[in-house]
């Protein structure tokens, strides 16, 4: 299907998650095959799409992808309906220009757009921000806007000032405490640390049906153009058992990534650093993806039999990627807390964003995931430092003269803060599979799929 709709925002924080997670709720609700997206390389929103919702999510990055590949991501992985959840302020993207915003990927996916609004504290001055995103760019796209944290009485005035600023309404929600969600310094927290988080939900999606226009929205979401159908891969020859670590600390992991992996022939074992002893038997990689470690650094040290046993797998030779949070894992210490000790460094946190944000990734020699002066598009976002970045790779900050050497890289390691989109360039996970399946080889691996247990 191609029906399509864009939650965008004024600002960081005017409430376009919350709008979406509503929507989401309440067209789940309506028993309609529903999937969504984000806008940029977050991870948590599409954790939150998820696991709580209970909805397929996935992440749309115009930094990351082509025009073609954000437009088969999206043919592909929609459902009836697809809703797809901005980041930032409509327009706000690299450098003044807006490169990588959610109006270069509502562009390039032509898709129709509703913008969210928070009215707190304003009533006709609201006009002028809807007049002034519908005419910031010639072809905005903005279809329509929804009011957020306004009572029923202030809607119906808001919703002529909509009208005389040429956007159609398509509801509201009100302030309501019992749908809050915390934050900490990645964003929102995790659903698994929230009370009574699919209580909050359901609530949500109360709110949605009550005050949301969900008809017109649909209806928005029909106007659009088809997307071009795109052939499912033919199931893959089966050439590597990759361990992926997945649990409370280890929980930032692209679901394409995955998804990339199953298609090129991996069979997936889950594990979890916390709360298991050992790695799944019969791997041929590994995989450590981001999350946070530095929240459960002591029962992850105090786990000595896993850290043992991912020391000595990596060391022999089992191909292995670590991201960010996975990085720190295999550091000799982390915040003075004892970890797998595979890279000679210490890890500890410091009081701001380290290095964030987009990065272009050029291998400076060959290595598990590509060769010497071949790239790939990033992207980190964390607090903690290392006594020893690595220096494998050369990242490159976009529109900047601004570059810094990262990554501990090697025949059978890639470990570094930035996380990676395999997608983005897939042959990259060919590399790895390829290595992986060269040690199952040459260590006589059983690769005989086993009954997937892992959803």
């Amino acid at each position: 299907m191609s029906d399509r709709v864009l939650i965008a925002g004024t600002n960081s924080g005017c409430g376009k998650t919350t709008v979406t997670c509503a929507l989401l709720a309440a067209l789940k609700k309506r028993n309609l095959s529903v999937s969504a997206f984000k806008c940029g390389p977050d991870y948590i929103d599409p954790m939150f799409h998820r696991k709580v919702i209970g909805i397929p999510s996935y992440n749309l990055d115009p930094f990351f992808c082509t025009r073609e590949q954000l437009n088969s991501s999206l043919a592909r992985r929609g459902g009836e309906i697809s809703v797809i959840e901005g980041v930032m302020g409509y327009y706000d993207g690299i450098g003044t220009d807006g490169h990588a915003s959610t109006y270069e990927l509502a562009k390039e996916t032509e898709t129709p757009v509703v913008l969210v609004v928070n009215a707190k504290g304003m009533y006709t001055s609201a006009g002028a921000i809807i007049r002034g995103f519908c005419g910031y760019k010639a072809e905005s796209n903005v279809k329509g806007v929804i009011f957020n944290g306004v009572s029923p009485m202030m809607y119906d005035g808001l919703k002529k000032i909509a009208y005389d600023a040429g956007v159609k309404a398509l509801g509201f929600l009100p302030n309501d405490d019992s749908v809050s969600v915390g934050s900490r310094h990645l964003g929102l927290i995790t659903a698994e640390e929230i009370d009574d988080i699919r209580a909050k939900m359901d609530r949500l999606g109360e709110l949605a049906e009550k005050y949301l226009d969900l008809d017109g929205i649909l209806s928005v979401a029909a106007d659009v153009p088809a997307l071009e159908t795109v052939k499912e891969p033919s199931p893959a020859e089966k050439r590597a058992r990759i361990a992926v670590a997945k649990d409370e600390a280890f929980c930032f992991m692209y679901e394409e990534n995955i998804e990339l992996l199953k298609e090129i022939g991996c069979e997936i074992e889950f594990f979890s650093p916390l709360h298991d002893k050992k790695l799944p038997e019969n791997i041929s990689g590994i995989w450590l993806p981001g999350g946070y470690p530095e929240l459960y650094a002591e029962k992850l040290s105090e786990n000595g039999e896993m850290l043992s046993a991912v020391r000595v797998a990596i060391n022999s030779g089992v191909p292995t990627v670590a991201e960010c949070g996975g990085f720190l894992y295999l550091h000799k210490t982390l915040d003075g807390l004892p970890m797998a000790g595979v890279i000679d460094a210490d890890a500890f946190k410091t009081k701001k964003l380290q290095r964030f944000g987009y990065v272009t990734l050029t291998a400076q020699k060959d290595n598990l995931l590509c060769s010497a002066g071949e790239k790939i598009n990033a992207h980190s976002f964390h607090y903690y430092e290392s006594t020893d970045n690595g220096g494998d790779f050369l990242a490159e900050k976009p529109f900047s003269e601004r570059s810094f050497g990262c990554v501990h890289a090697g025949e059978t390691l890639y470990a570094g803060f930035p996380h990676i989109y395999l997608p983005a360039n897939p042959s990259f996970a060919e590399n790895f599979v390829s290595k992986s399946e060269e040690f199952a080889k040459r260590n006589n691996i059983d690769l005989q799929y086993k009954e997937d247990k892992n959803g």
